[in-house]
């Protein structure tokens, strides 16, 4: 029997396949475009893969293929009517990433709910060190507890977020993509409804024609201004123009960065990098304004205590300011 990895990198160096050179002969190839598949599946038995397109065009030449694996639980990437006529069986790992896939999902949230990559800047760059008070309230967030968390796609992952989200004290619905998943214990809402009332929207839903295109600007117009958006599926699944737009007009709060774009759709990466910079631009010179009257009426403060020169705390918190202003100004002249 002969084995053939087409992709073998897309897993990790950190995985032992040794055990698969005791079924047969292992080949192994660390990435294969669709070009050069053919080739290199001619006499394989088995195919291992993750992302790989199979369809007529990349194995039709594989004569004595019978059986494909997939190293991941999405499926998309196979042509399954054209399996099935040729009868070679397919598998994929279900259920492999549930908890890694559910952390990533809070991991997100948590960045973009509680501002974390401000005030992460906000402490790197000693501006906080400067404040008169200990608190700062310029980015506000709010606890999940009390939000509606509307979930697209009740599977073994949304599940997981659910359960989650419940623990956090959060009020979770969901809407099923297939029309056909009613589950005891989870609320079940039409998709228009969880996306009128829902704080906190995260997609878990596979890649099927149901969910293709599924987030469109009909679906974006209809989520709450302040709602944060997740999508933890494949990128095809939202309408990437569309969104775009969504955050331009500040139709949306916020949205998880894609990491699943459509072939082809750099630009729109771009376009939505673009707009990332463009809005810490604007924070940057409003905090610049803030940092600036901050640093007058700080000097007016201490004229008015008759506070000495040479007095050591004074002086390290007017030059923390003054270099809060100076890095400001910098940032936004290199932008």
């Amino acid at each position: 029997m002969k084995i053939v990895f087409l992709d073998a990198k897309t897993i990790g160096d950190d995985i032992d396949l040794s055990g698969y050179e005791e079924l047969g002969e292992v080949v192994k190839y660390d990435f294969s475009s669709s070009e050069e598949v053919p080739a290199r599946v001619i006499d394989a038995d088995v195919l291992v893969l993750n992302k790989v397109q199979v369809n007529e065009h990349t194995i039709g030449t594989a004569r004595n293929l019978k059986l494909v694996c997939v190293t991941a639980t999405g499926t998309n990437n196979l042509d399954k009517d054209y399996l099935d006529r040729r009868n070679i069986a397919w598998r994929n790992v279900a259920g492999y990433s549930t908890e890694s896939v559910a952390q990533h999902t809070f991991a997100m949230l948590f960045y973009l709910l509680e501002k974390l990559r401000y005030y992460d800047d906000y402490v790197k760059e000693e501006r906080y060190v400067g404040d008169t008070i200990f608190t700062h309230f310029a980015e506000r967030f709010c606890q999940i507890n009390g939000k509606t968390w509307g979930i697209i796609g009740l599977g073994n992952i949304g599940r997981r977020v659910a359960d989650i989200a419940k623990a956090f004290g959060a009020d979770v619905i969901y809407y099923s993509t297939s029309g056909s998943n009613t589950q005891d214990g989870y609320t079940r809402t039409d998709f228009d409804t969880l996306l009128a009332t829902s704080d906190i929207i995260s997609v878990h839903a596979p890649l099927t024609p149901n969910t293709e295109r599924l987030i469109d600007a009909k679906a974006l117009s209809k989520m709450k201004p302040s709602a944060i958006f997740l999508n933890l599926g494949r990128g095809p699944i939202v309408v990437e123009e569309d969104l775009a737009d969504a955050l331009e007009s500040g139709q949306i709060a916020m949205e998880q960065r894609l990491t699943n774009l459509e072939s082809g759709q750099l630009s729109m990466a771009n376009r939505l990098t673009n707009m990332e910079l463009t809005l810490e631009n604007e924070v940057s010179r409003n905090i610049c304004t803030i940092a600036e009257a901050h640093l007058d009426l700080s000097r007016k403060f201490d004229r008015a205590l008759k506070v000495k020169e040479d007095d050591e705390l004074v002086r390290v918190r007017l030059n923390v300011l003054e270099n809060d202003v100076r890095k400001i100004k910098q940032r936004l002249e290199i932008a």
